[in-house]
């Protein structure tokens, strides 16, 4: 016969523990983890990586246009636009590197490191198609494509492990504690 003990029911008052002490698993917070470049408490690298980030999507989309029209003010627009992006990426991961490398809690996760690692590559990506452009404006078709999409892929990965620095890890985040 079976041993129906352990198969007991919980009583109310161990059942109410469970869910108190599941639901204080949850309420404690992460400990966020402070940016060393930062202005008032405001960590740089989040804020200014935006812009880089739309200007180099952006280039598919003029990209595209180009594609489409044949006219050459779309290759002028990305032109611009990847050197723009490239540029102030370049300066974006001037205080991302800052952070990884002065701050322990940060230089000891290796999405952060993947994270810095993907982001050199998608801005050398990014310099180089730049670059193409800026040497061979009539001649984008298929290089300077290529590029362009192989660092738009690269923007999406390198914004995916970001996002999970902050989301996940606190990077950069003032979290409260309870």
């Amino acid at each position: 016969m079976v041993d129906p003990s352990p198969f007991k029911a919980l009583n109310a008052s161990q059942d109410t523990e469970l869910i108190a002490e599941d639901a204080n698993m949850t309420d404690h917070p992460k400990r966020s983890i402070k940016s060393l470049a930062a202005i008032a408490g405001h960590p740089l690298h989040p804020t200014l990586v935006h812009f880089p980030i739309a200007c180099l999507m952006l280039v598919v989309g003029s990209d595209a246009l180009f594609l489409y029209s044949g006219d050459p003010f779309w290759a002028r627009v990305g032109l611009w636009l990847a050197g723009i992006g490239a540029l102030s990426g370049w300066i974006a991961s001037i205080a991302g590197l800052t952070d990884l490398v002065a701050v322990k809690r940060i230089r000891d996760k290796i999405k952060g490191w993947s994270h810095a690692i993907l982001a050199v590559m998608m801005l050398s990506l990014a310099s180089l198609n730049w670059l193409w452009r800026y040497l061979y404006p009539a001649d984008l078709v298929p290089w300077a494509i290529v590029l362009t999409l192989m660092t738009a892929g690269m923007v999406m990965l390198a914004g995916i492990l970001g996002g999970t620095l902050v989301y996940d890890d606190a990077v950069g985040v003032d979290i409260d504690d309870k």
